[in-house]
């Protein structure tokens, strides 16, 4: 008899698991197919946003050029903060990462979850285009006045403080992740910051859980310190790091356009307006009138009838960015 419940339950739990594999992976092609449409509407900012980071780590790189190495300048938070040795320097790092990935999987999570709010295309439009004005305003910043790096390998006698000029234009336009993680002089206002920051804002509007919303703002606080104690930046690149930001990112959001809420909104596709009067067309072909044009609830947007409401809703998601 047990033999015979084991078995019932296997079955049933695999009938379960079949049922919600389908569900899913139909969740997935759908949202794949919205998301490209979405994408050929607004590659042009995804591919902007993407060749101003390649800039700003170029003029990161081209800092390193001319920064020279000197004594560490008086810093409240280097007498404050105890410091955390070289071997620990990584900590302030995988914080970072935590915050980075995290962010970049909440930003996919439409792909999988069935609740979601956003639309993956058009929330990196958003966040690119933050990251691009506070990118561009720390680049002006760090040419205009040159710092002695705190960092342990900018200081004197480092052999990686100073960054002999390139042989050729190969080389000075090639990033390499070596550079990334040691270069000098690229102080004000500090870049992990604009990520962290920029990331966690915008989970703290479009989020929905409030837990980690709390979450997110103490661990960039905690990040902020930890930086500092790493004496990877100096207090005050923090500190204008902080205000800037938030600015600039307040700023944008008045600027551009409210993203759609996709919790008050159907499904984007397929229910396009060509594709609606289509189904139509066959029904009426095939006789089949169930759902007539003076039953259909109409909708008023902008002083013009539209027969269906999901038309709205996909001029409002294509002008959303």
């Amino acid at each position: 008899m047990a033999l015979f419940l084991s078995a019932i339950y296997i079955e049933e739990m695999s009938l379960y698991i079949g049922r919600e594999a389908s569900k899913l992976w139909k969740r997935f092609c759908a949202e794949i197919t919205t998301e490209i449409n979405l994408l050929a509407e607004n590659w042009k900012y995804i591919l902007g946003g993407l060749i101003c980071q390649y800039i700003h780590g170029l003029a990161a790189r081209g800092i390193h050029y001319f920064h020279r190495p000197g004594p560490i300048l008086q810093d409240v938070g280097f007498f404050l903060l105890p410091e955390l040795g070289l071997d620990k320097a990584y900590i302030s790092e995988t914080v970072f990462t935590f915050v980075f990935l995290s962010f970049v999987l909440w930003t996919f999570h439409p792909f999988i979850f069935k609740s979601k709010k956003i639309y993956t295309v058009l929330i990196w439009c958003r966040v690119l285009a933050c990251l691009f004005a506070c990118q561009f305003l720390r680049i002006i910043t760090f040419y205009s006045t040159q710092l002695p790096g705190p960092n342990y390998h900018c200081r004197e006698g480092s052999k990686l403080a100073r960054l002999p000029l390139p042989d050729n234009a190969v080389e000075f336009f090639l990033i390499k992740f070596h550079g990334v993680l040691y270069g000098c002089g690229d102080l004000i206002f500090s870049s992990h910051m604009i990520f962290s920051l920029v990331f966690v804002r915008t989970y703290h509007k479009y989020g929905t859980r409030r837990f980690i919303k709390q979450f997110a703002w103490l661990t960039v606080v905690i990040q902020s310190l930890l930086i500092v104690a790493s004496r990877k930046h100096y207090t005050v690149d923090i500190v204008v790091a902080w205000y800037t930001v938030n600015l600039v990112v307040f700023f944008i959001e008045k600027t551009l356009p409210e993203l759609p809420d996709r919790s008050n909104l159907g499904p984007l596709l397929p229910f396009t307006k060509d594709g609606w009067m289509k189904e139509e067309n066959h029904k009426l072909l095939n006789g089949n009138s169930g759902d007539s044009a003076e039953r259909r609830p109409k909708t008023q947007s902008n002083g013009k009838t539209m027969e269906n409401g999901n038309s709205l809703h996909v001029e409002t998601v294509i002008n959303g960015v």
